[in-house]
């Protein structure tokens, strides 16, 4: 096979998946987003999975990263609709992190130009309550960080999904040749 197949179309996107899923992980777990570092890390295990299938030639592998492409797509549509609010879902609530914390996006205090200040909470609240904190001057609003995040992660999915199936096609034709 040539540099520029399909195969190694497919081993280029894997890695890049793998690069922007461990970055998104990585702001996650910064985060405490729970829900978000779950579908990370099978995103991850399925996307070496699928590197694994296309360079020993292991269609089963691929067709395993393909449906998973499908259900990353739509974890990622349902991540844009949560962030900017779409069909009832709010930002504002604890989905993320299973209702275990009050952890937010970790790109709502710590995004492009933003400033935060920590203001102190009034006298009549216990002391270990949270602090109030205010954040002004950002340059990119926090959901739509993270909404770019999931429409790249879509990309890379629908990209890799057309690749998978295209070399899926090349290996089971090259098995069938070689039965006669």
């Amino acid at each position: 096979m040539g540099c520029c197949t399909g195969r190694c179309t497919l081993i280029f996107l894997c890695v890049l998946q793998l690069l922007a899923a461990l970055e998104r992980q990585i702001f996650d777990f910064l985060g405490y987003q729970w829900a978000p570092i779950l579908g990370n890390f099978l995103h991850i295990i399925v996307v070496i999975l699928g590197l694994f299938g296309t360079i020993q030639f292991r269609p089963k592998y691929i067709i395993v990263y393909s449906v998973w492409t499908v259900l990353w797509v739509a974890w990622n549509v349902f991540i844009i609709c949560f962030y900017l609010e779409v069909g009832g879902l709010s930002k504002n609530t604890d989905l993320m992190t299973f209702n275990i914390s009050m952890h937010r996006s970790w790109w709502r205090e710590h995004g492009p130009g933003c400033v935060r200040k920590e203001v102190p909470p009034p006298v009549t609240r216990s002391l270990d309550d949270h602090s109030f904190i205010s954040v002004t001057g950002c340059i990119v609003e926090f959901q739509y960080l993270e909404v770019i995040h999931s429409s790249f992660q879509i990309l890379l999915a629908l990209l890799g999904f057309v690749y998978a199936c295209y070399v899926i096609s090349v290996f089971t034709e090259e098995e069938d040749s070689c039965k006669y």
